[in-house]
């Protein structure tokens, strides 16, 4: 299974009315996690970015969110951890990965956005929120597209390192796999995982947003951990970098043809479609229902 047959599935799942999300999450789990390390590298280097043709806030939407995490777990365990996907939703890490050789216990958040989507605040990465979720796990792990970080300064980064919360990439995750990175007797990830505590143990107060922290120092000290070239990393993300060059232009293909439709849609068709997508009734309903609950107080 490559990307675009994942992305297929997905839409197939998503239509189908027999069965339930939990169901077809069920379903998207058993063939994530019967991937073959060549299929489950392909998907990494692509599931970060979001196709513009699944519908924004729809049931194929929240399965491809799902696939996300299911990939991230998924890809632990090809690192020599056990791991799962939460079933629960709210409140909650997505995911939670054990090292069965050294002991310590993660959990995880996958990300994945599209490139449509420009303006991203420190919320939609939920830096804080790993806080919470990591409980009595002893680390917090954030997977998010590298070059969706904030390139500029970000309060994303004071609080990864106030924090402890380690800010990784699908990229970061790509190499290690390239590389058959693998715990092991010798070789303990728990330095990769901790790395936002590495970092304040020379970061200033006044710098801890910067993002050069992560993104320059950190990468070389991931890299010298593990025994990698700093340059095999660059030349990763390069490769990466054109990936997303090029579906971007795929994703411009897909709105370039839904604009010549919409241009041939009928008068009626056009403001049909309008309503609907501004959800105009559901606005309307929404109050209806407020102020009948207000009525029935009286």
């Amino acid at each position: 299974m490559v990307f675009n047959e994942l992305k297929k599935f997905i839409k197939e799942e998503s239509k189908n009315n027999s069965k339930s999300f939990g169901d077809s999450s069920a379903t998207l789990e058993r063939k994530i996690f019967d991937l073959n390390l060549k299929d489950l590298k392909q998907i990494i280097l692509e599931v970060g970015v979001i196709p513009e043709d699944i519908v924004h806030d729809s049931t194929e939407e929240k399965l491809f969110s799902k696939a996300t995490d299911i990939v991230l777990a998924r890809t632990f365990q090809e690192l020599g951890l056990s791991s799962n996907v939460n079933k629960e939703r709210a409140n909650c890490a997505d995911v939670i990965a054990k090292s069965n050789i050294h002991g310590y216990s993660l959990v995880g958040d996958a990300k994945a956005f599209r490139l449509s989507r420009t303006a991203k605040n420190q919320k939609d990465f939920k830096v804080k929120s790993m806080v919470d979720w990591k409980e009595e796990n002893d680390y917090a792990v954030l997977v998010c597209p590298y070059y969706q970080y904030p390139k500029s300064n970000s309060q994303i980064y004071g609080q990864a390192l106030d924090n402890n919360i380690c800010l990784l990439s699908w990229e970061h995750l790509l190499l290690f796999l390239d590389k058959s990175i693998s715990e092991s007797k010798s070789l303990n990830l728990s330095s990769v995982w901790n790395i936002s505590n590495t970092l304040s143990g020379f970061v200033t107060i006044k710098d801890k947003d910067k993002n050069i922290n992560f993104h320059e120092f950190g990468n070389k000290i991931i890299c010298e951990q593990l025994n990698i070239p700093l340059n095999e990393l660059d030349n990763l993300f390069a490769k990466c970098r054109t990936s997303i060059i090029n579906r971007g232009e795929s994703e411009i293909v897909f709105w370039e043809k839904q604009i010549e439709k919409i241009k041939e849609y009928s008068h009626k068709k056009a403001i049909k479609e309008l309503l609907s997508a501004l959800k105009l009734k559901e606005k309307i309903s929404a109050i209806k229902k407020y102020i009948d609950s207000l009525r029935k107080d009286v």
